[in-house]
C-alpha cells in the first residue's frame, strides 16, 4: 500500500513535467507549420501580381500602346505596388512570428518559474514537517 502511494504520488508529481515538453514541442510544430505557410501564402501572391502586370502588359499591347508613356508608367506603378504589398504582407508575418516565439518563450519561463516556486513551497514544508 506504501509503495503504490509513493508511486503515484510520483507519478502526480511528475505529470506537469510531462505535460510542459509536449505542449513546448507543439508550440514549435505550429510555428514551424505557420512559417511554411506564410511563404507558401508569400509565393502564391508573386505568382498572382505577376499574373497582374502580365494581363496589363498584354491589354496595352492590344491596345496599341505598348511603348506609351502612359503604359509604362502604369505598368511600373502596377510593379511597385505589388512589391509593396509583398513587402508589408513579409513584414507582418516575421511581426506575427516573433510575437508566437515570444509568447512561447514567456509561457515556459512562466512554467518553470512556477515549478520552482511550488518545489520551494514543497522543500520549506517538508523541513517545517521534519
Amino acid at each position: 500500500m506504501k509503495k503504490t502511494i509513493i508511486a503515484l504520488s510520483a507519478l502526480l508529481i511528475a505529470a506537469p513535467v510531462f505535460a510542459a515538453t509536449t505542449t513546448h514541442a507543439s508550440d514549435e510544430t505550429v510555428a514551424q507549420a505557420r512559417e511554411g505557410a506564410d511563404t507558401a501564402k508569400e509565393k502564391l501572391h508573386q505568382e498572382q501580381n505577376r499574373g497582374k502586370e502580365l494581363k496589363l502588359k498584354s491589354e496595352h499591347a492590344a491596345q496599341g500602346k505598348s511603348d506609351d508613356l502612359s503604359s509604362k508608367v502604369s505598368e511600373g506603378s502596377q510593379k511597385t505596388w505589388n512589391k509593396t504589398k509583398e513587402g508589408s504582407e513579409k513584414a507582418w508575418d516575421k511581426t506575427k512570428q516573433g510575437s508566437e516565439k515570444a509568447w512561447n518563450a514567456t509561457k515556459e519561463e512562466s512554467g518553470k518559474a512556477w515549478d520552482s516556486t511550488k518545489q520551494g513551497a514543497q522543500d520549506l514544508k517538508t523541513k517545517v514537517t521534519e
